[in-house]
């Protein structure tokens, strides 16, 4: 039965060269990694990996239940505490995974009485929190205000909460944050921002809620994920100590999953410190995506990502075999992982690169775009 319902489907993605595949990569490859998330280069730091086994040799290998039940150790509470204070909130709760977060704090606020307003471009976690929400769902242009404001306006629900990236994943263009916030205050409603890829990168690694001086308000939440800057795994959502309350209460992917385990707690709270001690690293990023995008013609990005139109689908796949095979690693992103559906190149800069990594990277990526395009 499975055979003659998938197989079709199978086929027609891959006509249109949108088959997905994974691919396993060895612990000692040499490759230039431009494809990951990793962006201050910890993932390997000495600092961060024997914090995590010397989590796991205190506390064993996961947290064995729920964060309600045994599944909250210390770690975790320090962990919350240092994220919060590092980024100016009042208090967080860590999930543990930042796809949780997210589904975690949209389904604890929606219902029939909470309208979402959510960016075009949001991230795929956020448009999946909104299906399960119950709430009435509207979409809004990619960082237009304007039909904010209208649709805030408009509403006949006693609540709203509008949804943004502070840095979006794709094009890793900023959302107009300061405006956002203010039209939410003005008509009594919530600005979500998810700053996965603010946290470590932006304002000095502080985030970008924090940089423009919205990190406390009490209209004001964020998400982060611990699997980027933070070079482990999990996700957070910080904000007022009412609403961390709530989802304790309220929401489901916090009370009925298992707690995110110690070791990825302690590899957070040390790349954490690392961050706090070398604050220069988030330049570092900057510097590498500024190469990158010059290299590729491409407008400067905002944030980590560097994102390369590219002709279609197939041609996308075959510019990043030509920069594997001369030793660099990067990503290819195909509908309908492109908000805007144009296929990209998405390179990644990270804090550890060296200047000889960023030249090489530049060169092989441009002579492999040139064979394509």
């Amino acid at each position: 039965m499975l055979e003659d319902w998938l197989a079709p489907k199978a086929a027609a993605l891959e006509a249109r060269g949108l088959t997905r595949r994974l691919h396993a990569r060895a612990h000692d490859d040499d490759l230039i990694d431009l494809a990951g998330n990793d962006y201050l280069g910890l993932s390997r730091d000495p600092r961060v990996t024997e914090a995590a086994a010397g989590a796991v040799r205190t506390w064993g290998t996961g947290s064995t239940a729920s964060r309600l039940v045994t599944g909250t150790t210390e770690l975790h509470e320090q962990l919350e505490s240092a994220l919060a204070a590092y980024v100016g909130q009042e208090s967080a709760l860590a999930f543990s995974s930042g796809y949780l977060a997210n589904l975690g704090i949209v389904t604890a606020l929606g219902g029939p009485g909470t309208l979402l307003i959510s960016d075009e471009h949001v991230h795929a976690s956020l448009v999946d929190a909104c299906r399960l929400s119950r709430s009435r769902v509207e979409i809004f242009a990619h960082n237009d205000v304007g039909t904010v404001e209208k649709l805030l306006a408009e509403r006949n629900e006693p609540h709203a909460v509008v949804m943004t990236e502070s840095v979006f994943s794709v094009l890793s263009d900023e959302a107009p944050l300061t405006e956002l916030a203010a039209t939410a205050a003005a008509h009594d409603a919530v600005l979500l921002v998810d700053e996965a890829h603010g946290l470590g990168v932006t304002g000095n690694g502080h985030g970008s809620v924090h940089t423009l001086g919205l990190a406390g308000l009490d209209h004001v939440v964020v998400t982060m994920t611990l699997s980027k800057s933070m070079a482990s795994q999990g996700g957070v959502v910080l904000g007022p100590t009412v609403l961390r309350n709530h989802l304790i209460n309220r929401s489901r992917p916090f009370i009925y999953d298992t707690g995110l385990n110690p070791a990825a707690c302690a590899a957070a709270l040390a790349a954490l410190q690392v961050l706090r001690a070398e604050p220069d690293r988030p330049s570092a990023i900057h510097a590498a995506t500024a190469r990158l995008a010059a290299a590729c013609d491409v407008p400067p990005a905002s944030g980590p990502v560097v994102s390369v139109p590219m002709p279609g689908p197939r041609e996308t796949v075959r510019a990043a075999e030509l920069c594997l095979e001369n030793g660099v690693r990067v990503g290819s992103f195909r509908p309908p992982s492109v908000p805007d559906g144009i296929s990209r190149l998405r390179l990644t800069a990270h804090a550890g690169l060296s200047a000889t990594d960023v030249d090489h990277a530049c060169t092989v990526i441009a002579d492999a775009i040139g064979k394509v395009s």
